[in-house]
């Protein structure tokens, strides 16, 4: 790097970028601004803040004294010291301060090589005059017992691994300043690693001297190095993880590991034991076998991946090896737990989700295409295919990409790529961390030009064309983030792709058997059969084939993301299949990312919601997000509606209009499904939606109907008809198995014979059911009139007047509780406000309804707890009639509305919810209750709801703990792969609902 002949003259400050008014001054007080310090200068320009550095030299040069002659001499002539003493000081301020500080420091920096292992160890056991252990002098123990304890021992390490880590550190940074041989991560790390075992190693001395005094230590301990010191992949500054294995595990070895893990975190950096069975709540020391017991039992599948690191460090090495051996043959059967992906993923997006949102772009280490993507696609690779390809079982996260790429599951470009943006985020890594030897994985602001500036130049890079260093920079992490992002398409993905097309790209081959096992590892329950699939879409001729070959690696990530990605795929393959004459579909999901990626949690979660897809898949463009968001979410049901009664009038015959408005409802109803499922509709909303979209069918049936019976007729119809919804259609709160409950209801035309109008009105109600009851692929449409007075033995049909005398007289209780719900959804208008009329001095009679009715309500009550619930159902899990369920909720709602909404016309109420407001709002019941039984509501319907999405067909029974009751969590809402905890919450509401139901009921 020697200046070119341009630059012979003494350069100006601001060309050294030297931007501190004080330049000058601290120049001269150096003597450095004459014609023979030229060279001098431009070499102080290079370092990464040649201010830093320059205020650093002044600092040393009063510390050092006498000494500083021959530091100036050295740095004239001697290039390499030049280099590493500048590229430190413009680096790092903390390592700046060492070297103030420790005046001898400096002639460290004269060594050409670095220590070796044995060299490292001798220096920091030296430091507090350790020797041997008696007992323990075998070469193969690392126990010794140090001279010099308490704060001084730790000074005295403080100091000597700050001179080690110096000299590392210096040959590491002398390239950015000089012309000096480049220190590759790997030795860099590895240094790192070995210095941070023989650190531990003498503190692991001082601990035994501190806690056994003058006796003999008399239990053998071994310390396990984990994570990336395990790995051998060490930063400059970062914790160090460990687990202790002893024999035995008694309070002496418990105290010796506390010790040492209080020295070493006061001397070099925090040591952590975090890992060990039970974490932070388990014993500090184990026997080998209660350790293996534990991971037998207990270990959770994130612990099997913490030991892919796992490798003897310090103290009695024969011991930790004995440990080792023995958990890696476990280590290589975890890919073969039930839950083994699911559990991976999880951790994944905890660790994502715990990034707050202003600190994702510029966390290197945790954030989206950062290192812990590298290592974490890297680990589980090795656990899908190291169970029975040996040579996979290497610890470090280069290593293992080098050895994947030799054994051909990942490409040699994807391979070499990805190292060369692992040695990258960790040089940015490194550099962060030495400038102030602070543990950090944070990035500067990337607006903050002085900051991202040193960083760039302390990561060597240098400008060009139009961007300075710190463009550069930018632009690089930028690039290899998006690079690092696309991890599992290229470490899972893709190679499978390749394994079913026979591609040799890279000279790749993955056979079947491999493609199966990463298949079955990701999740996928029949592997066969979805390689199957994968061949079956990427064997489409022409340009389909092509695209799917783009879209598929993507697409199966996402599909491994949820429930039953087997039912995902198979549904995606039929999905392709009945669009295939739609040429804008594929091109949707490889141009609309949201779009690919919604469609896959959807299709992977709801058979429901799948087999409506097929029928109507232009739903799917709603996906996509529109200018105030989510198209799913900007359609008004309303709208909806409006249209199914208009298309369904155009048409010239009944089945082709009923066919018309099924369509219509069959393109609403996998609207919802797909917006709840989504997260995008909230329960209310997708209950009003489901009972307008019934309200339509009825609308249209019946209009369509009407009109084919007059034509028929050749004369007008001789009644207006009005449908009443009923029970939850009534109260708009239907959900997605719900039955349509109503009532028909006539009026006579004036000169029409009443007996004349009820039959072509119960003529009109039965071909009404009829064409809806017609059987199809859509989810059924029942007209259930079951409500009707005199139930089934009563007629379908009934005048204004004939319902008015009936209830007068003849009403029972459950038929006065029964229309509490009743309001008016189809038909003529008028005379549907007429029948609530009527219905009103039923239900809300001047001073409410007789003690007696209220009784027979409590009676029934008592008599659906006891004798409804279906055989061999569980009453706590029972979404409808069980504990705290819908029928819990909805009769306390109603005995309230019978005692009291003769006085508060706030209870004239079909909505349960609006209801609960309402007896809030009127103290009927204390505010805690009302929440405690909107919440059982809410949860018991969205779990109902849930339940069949996942299924595709009613049902009521939550299903017991397995694969199933976590699709259903997830439908809900859960994402968090815990279904444990979604039904711990549905028990815990419910629960407490009950309570609130039988204060209400007496009892």
């Amino acid at each position: 790097m020697t200046p070119p002949a341009s630059r012979s003259r003494v350069p100006g400050v601001g060309r050294l970028g030297l931007l501190e008014s004080t330049a000058p001054d601290d120049l001269a007080t150096l003597g450095w601004n004459g014609e023979k310090c030229v060279d001098l200068l431009w070499s102080l320009s290079r370092a990464p803040s040649a201010d830093i550095a320059l205020r650093a030299l002044v600092r040393l040069r009063a510390a050092v004294g006498e000494d500083w002659d021959e530091i100036d001499d050295l740095l004239r002539t001697d290039r390499r010291f030049r280099g590493r003493l500048f590229a430190v000081l413009g680096s790092s301020t903390a390592l700046g301060d060492h070297l103030v500080a420790e005046t001898h420091a400096w002639r460290l920096l004269t060594r050409e090589d670095l220590l070796d292992v044995a060299e490292l160890r001798r220096t920091m056991l030296d430091a507090v005059s350790a020797q041997p252990e008696t007992g323990h002098e075998d070469n193969d123990n690392l126990i010794y017992r140090a001279e010099l304890t308490g704060p001084k021992a730790v000074i005295a390490l403080r100091l000597a691994y700050r001179d080690l880590l110096l000299q590392v550190a210096a040959r590491d940074l002398a390239p950015t300043v000089e012309d000096e041989p480049v220190l590759r991560f790997g030795e860099v790390s590895n240094f790192l690693a070995e210095l941070a075992d023989a650190a531990l190693t003498a503190a692991l001395a001082v601990a035994i001297a501190e806690v056994c005094g003058d006796q003999p230590m008399t239990a053998r301990l071994a310390v396990i190095a984990m994570g990336k010191c395990g790995a051998r992949e060490l930063n400059y500054v970062s914790d160090v993880d460990v687990i202790f294995v002893s024999e035995p595990a008694d309070g002496q070895t418990s105290r010796i590991a506390g010790e040492m893990m209080r020295v070493g975190s006061m001397a070099f950096f925090e040591v952590d034991a975090a890992l060990r069975p039970e974490g932070k709540a388990g014993a500090l020391t184990r026997t080998l076998e209660s350790h293996l017991t534990y991971y037998r039992r207990w270990a959770k599948t994130w612990e099997f991946q913490a030991l892919l690191k796992a490798r003897p460090m310090t103290g009695d090495m024969e011991l930790g090896r004995s440990y080792v051996d023995a958990v890696s043959p476990m280590v290589w059967e975890a890919s073969e737990r039930e839950d083994f992906v699911i559990d991976v993923q999880a951790m994944r997006r905890r660790v994502e989700e715990m990034l707050p949102e202003d600190l994702r772009e510029r966390e290197i280490k945790l954030g989206r295409g950062g290192l812990r993507d590298v290592e974490f696609a890297v680990q589980l690779l090795q656990m899908v295919h190291g169970r029975v390809d040996e040579s996979l079982r290497v610890k470090s996260t280069v290593e293992a990409l080098t050895v994947l790429r030799d054994g051909g599951y990942i490409g040699r470009d994807d391979g070499a790529n990805l190292v060369a943006s692992y040695e990258f985020l960790r040089l940015l890594e490194h550099c962060l961390q030495l400038q102030r030897l602070k543990r950090t994985h944070t990035l500067p602001e990337f607006d903050d030009i002085e900051a991202m500036r040193w960083l760039a130049r302390a990561a060597h890079i240098r400008p060009t064309g139009d961007l300075d260093a710190g463009g550069v920079l930018r632009e690089e992490i930028r690039r290899q983030s998006h690079r690092v992002r696309r991890l599992h398409e290229k470490l899972f993905y893709r190679p499978l792709l390749e394994a079913v097309t026979r591609f040799d790209k890279d000279e790749l081959r993955l056979s079947d058997t491999s493609a199966i096992r990463r298949l079955g590892a990701l999740g996928y329950g029949k592997p066969e059969n979805a390689l199957g699939h994968l061949k079956a879409l990427v064997s489409e001729a022409g340009r389909k084939g092509q695209i799917q070959e783009l879209l598929l690696p993507t697409l199966l990530e996402w599909l491994s993301r949820t429930p039953d990605p087997d039912a995902g795929l198979l549904n995606y393959r039929r999905l392709c299949d009945s669009a295939a004459d739609r040429d804008w579909f594929l091109r949707l999901l490889r141009d609309e990312g949201v779009v690919a990626e919604r469609l896959m949690t959807v299709l992977g979660t709801s058979a429901y919601a799948a087999e409506l897809l097929m029928r109507s898949p232009d739903v799917i463009r709603l996906y996509a997000d529109g200018a105030r968001g989510p198209k799913l979410k900007e359609v008004d049901p309303q709208d909806v509606v409006g249209g199914m009664v208009a298309s369904a009038i155009r048409q010239r015959d009944l089945k082709a209009s009923i066919s018309v408005a099924r369509s219509h409802r069959r393109f609403e109803l996998a609207r919802v499904a797909s917006a709840d499922i989504l997260g995008m509709l909230d329960v209310p909303e997708v209950c009003r939606a489901l009972s307008l979209v019934w309200a339509g069918v009825l609308n249209a049936a019946l209009t369509v109907v009407v009109n084919a019976s007059v034509a028929e007729r050749g004369s007008p119809a001789p009644a207006r008809m009005a449908v009443i919804g009923m029970g939850r259609l009534g109260g708009g709160e239907l959900g997605y198995g719900s039955d349509a409950d109503v009532l028909f209801v006539c009026d006579p035309i004036e000169g029409t014979d009443d007996a004349d109008a009820v039959r072509w009105a119960n003529t009109i109600a039965e071909r009404v059911r009829s064409l809806l009851g017609t059987p199809s692929a859509d989810p059924p449409l029942e007209v259930d009139t079951g409500l009707r007075p005199e139930g089934r033995n009563g007629p379908v049909v009934r005048t204004l007047a004939a319902y008015a005398a009936y209830y007068q007289q003849w009403a029972q209780a459950w038929e006065i509780q029964a229309l509490l719900r009743a309001h008016q959804v189809a038909g003529d208008e008028d005379l549907g406000l007429a029948f609530l009329l009527m219905a009103d001095q039923i239900r809300y009679p001047a001073g409410g309804v007789s003690s007696d009715a209220v009784r027979e309500i409590r009676r029934i009550k008592a008599r659906v707890d006891s004798e409804r619930l279906p055989r061999g159902a569980d009453p706590a899990t029972h979404t409808k009639l069980g504990r705290g369920g819908l029928a819990d909720v909805e009769w306390t709602v109603q005995l309230l509305q019978l005692r009291h909404a003769h006085r508060l016309p706030s209870l004239h109420n079909t909505s349960t919810l609006q209801c609960l407001d309402a007896i809030g709002s009127a103290e009927l019941l204390a505010q805690d209750d009302v929440l405690l039984l909107k919440e059982a509501w809410l949860t018991a319907t969205k779990a109902r709801n849930a339940l069949v999405l996942v299924r595709g067909k009613p049902i009521d029974q939550l299903p017991a703990p397995g694969k199933t009751l976590r699709a259903v969590a997830f439908a809900a809402g859960w994402h968090d792969d815990d279904s444990g905890e979604f039904l711990d919450n549905y028990l815990r509401v419910t629960r407490r609902a009950k309570a609130v139901v039988l204060k209400v009921f007496g009892g």
